[in-house]
């Protein structure tokens, strides 16, 4: 950890990150951008995980959905993404030290793989791909989980500012 921490200090007191911490604005223009694309993409994503739990849009094909609905949700991943990264330059040592950042990253990495599974493999059946009604117990636990983890990593992340350390 010490190690993980050094790496910490010194990313946070390069340059970018100095000078993100240092600007009267930059961190909090930043931490907008970042609320902006997360809710932009975690927002769609939740609309995409009801349909396929069967709760909204039940008459729409799932695939119609992600057609219409994924453009935009990656356009805020790549904002979450570039923010979220900026943000971690600025301040990496205090989110190491916070526990919900791990726990964040973790449940981000499931969602992750949870999506990949779906992609990869449950959308490309013809029962979710071609269905405008109910769809297979595997695809609604997938939405389920999708909806569950990206919720862990919404609370995960308001987390870290009142879980400043492990001790």
């Amino acid at each position: 950890m010490t190690t993980l921490l050094a790496l910490a200090e010194h990313i946070e007191q390069s340059r970018i990150g100095v000078a993100i911490a240092e600007s009267r604005f930059a961190f909090a223009v930043i931490e907008g951008i970042h609320l902006i694309g997360l809710s932009l993409s975690v927002g769609l994503i939740f609309l995409t995980d009801l349909r396929l739990m069967n709760v909204l849009f039940r008459q729409i094909p799932v695939n119609d959905v992600l057609a219409h609905l994924r453009p935009y949700a990656l356009a805020g991943f790549a904002l979450v993404f570039l923010s979220g990264g900026l943000l971690f330059w600025a301040e990496a040592v205090t989110l190491l030290e916070s526990p919900a950042f791990p726990l964040k990253m973790l449940f981000m990495a499931l969602a992750g793989i949870n999506a990949l599974y779906f992609e990869l493999r449950l959308a490309r059946h013809p029962a979710v791909s071609e269905s405008h009604g109910p769809l297979p117990r595997r695809v609604i636990y997938a939405g389920a989980a999708s909806l569950t983890l990206w919720t862990l990593v919404v609370i995960c992340g308001r987390l870290i500012p009142y879980l400043p350390r492990w001790t």
